[in-house]
């Protein structure tokens, strides 16, 4: 079965001159990830504070950190499902708001308990914003420059971690309050919301529900404007009947093409977060274990992630130049590298080195796996297939600090970055049966692979 509406929206969408408007996108959508990447970072600022504080175990805040990532889990899944249901746009604001309420939420907590409830929401709301910015973004911008692009606005996004880290810095030892001034920085979010509300609702999004006259009409609107800055706008390629590849249920993620891509997304994203979080999350409080003062090791969190946005970054000048796949692939292999040589020194110089260049990598590899992973399901599930395989991931980390904590206390601080290393190259194994994607058009990886299959009873 094919589908067509005479809109051609794919082709005239890819064919647009990078204009006003989607610099608008970008910026409008950055700063919805510089909270959304600061929030992920906030209570790892925070815990070494909160253990002493309130007299808390390691078990303990792993068990906290655990609640805020089975919220990311629930919060990507059905913050996809809402996405592909009720639109990118109006999923993202809701993302955006719950984020900020419930981040200001967090600096009032109690106990361990409200705490863990608040962690929990927040997470929900966070990786809610986070799949559905990337499905916008990746459905907006033509496909030559889409992993460009969305890597570029992770770039600016992501100076959140060093900036949200500084401010840890200074507002974390200043007084037994200190901790909770960090969340309240992340609710300053909901500001973001006045430059979302003037964007479009995706064209493709309409047209894959029916809804053909607000297709044409934003469509219409959106060349327009484009046309008014660059002048005539190039003849879009032919319309092409695209394959229908699902039906649009939930289901349809583990069926027909869609069935080995998701496993294997899942298997990426949950060694990636493993990876990811057994360092980023469990670093201050492992410095600190080590016998290194809680304002150095704020400092030294806080320049390591600088790497993060310059990482972010170059994932933006090689996303388009190279196969993305590739990308991937090269940075798993020298990010376990880096992660073995930071484990392997205290030299404080050294670990802001090594540290910093585990930062930079893996945002280069992150900027492209985001690309990759929408790139990987057609519109009808696209929100929704990125938010459960990136949200399964984020559930493995419900169990994720408790095997840091486990080999920490078992087997010594070396052999916590020797397992990350050991992680972050079965990611790139994982990687390597993906398909190819880049410069390919959205309809082209989801629909006419699978007429190589049906050649027989389809033409296209």
């Amino acid at each position: 079965m094919s589908r067509t509406t005479g809109l051609n929206i794919a082709n005239r969408m890819d064919r647009l001159p990078i204009s006003s408007i989607h610099k608008k996108v970008i910026f409008a959508l950055a700063v919805a990830y510089f909270f959304e990447f600061a929030d992920l970072n906030t209570f790892s600022y925070a815990a070494p504070a909160l253990m002493k504080q309130w007299d808390l175990p390691m078990n303990v805040i792993a068990t906290i950190n655990s609640s805020a990532f089975f919220g990311m889990f629930l919060g990507a899944t059905l913050g996809g499902w809402l996405g592909d249901k009720a639109g990118r746009k109006k999923a993202i604001m809701i993302g955006l708001v719950l984020l900020s309420v419930f981040s200001g939420l967090n600096a009032l907590a109690w106990d361990v308990w409200s705490l863990s409830i608040f962690r929990f929401v927040t997470g929900m709301a966070a990786s809610a914003l986070l799949v559905n910015a990337n499905t916008y973004i990746i459905e907006f911008f033509p496909k030559a420059v889409r992993g460009k692009y969305q890597a570029l606005a992770v770039g600016i996004g992501i100076t959140g971690i060093p900036i949200t880290g500084y401010v840890a810095s200074l507002v974390v030892p200043m007084a037994d309050f200190g901790w909770r001034l960090v969340f309240v920085w992340g609710a300053l979010g909901i500001f973001a919301l006045f430059g979302i509300v003037k964007l479009f609702e995706i064209p493709r999004w309409y047209e894959m529900k029916g809804q053909v006259s607000k297709a044409k009409a934003t469509i219409e609107q959106i060349e327009k404007i484009v046309a008014s800055e660059k002048g005539p706008l190039a003849k879009p390629d032919p319309e092409v009947s695209v394959a229908r590849v699902t039906t649009g249920k939930m289901s349809d993620v583990f069926k027909g093409i869609y069935r080995k891509r998701t496993t294997i997304l899942i298997a990426v994203w949950i060694l990636q977060t493993i990876a990811f979080y057994g360092f980023g999350s469990w670093v201050p409080t492992l410095l600190v274990n080590q016998g290194i003062d809680i304002s150095r090791t704020l400092l030294y969190s806080t320049l390591i992630t600088l790497g993060a946005p310059l990482g972010a970054f170059t994932g933006a000048m090689i996303s388009d130049r190279f196969e993305r796949k590739t990308n991937i692939i090269a940075s798993c292999f020298f990010l376990a590298i880096a992660v073995f040589l930071f484990g392997a020194t205290l030299n404080p110089v050294m670990i802001v080195i090594f540290g910093f260049l585990i930062n930079y990598i893996e945002r280069t590899f992150s900027s492209n796996l985001y690309t990759y992973t929408s790139e990987l399901y057609g519109t009808e599930v696209r929100s929704f297939g990125q938010g459960l395989t990136y949200g399964i991931g984020r559930a493995s980390n419900i169990i994720g600090p408790f095997i840091i904590s486990f080999v920490y206390t078992g087997f010594g601080y070396l052999n916590v970055f020797i397992l990350i290393s050991l992680v972050w190259v079965l990611t790139a194994a994982a990687i390597f049966f993906g398909p190819r994607t880049s410069k390919r058009s959205l309809e082209e990886i989801n629909g006419t692979q699978l007429n190589k299959k049906f050649s027989q009873s389809s033409n296209f």
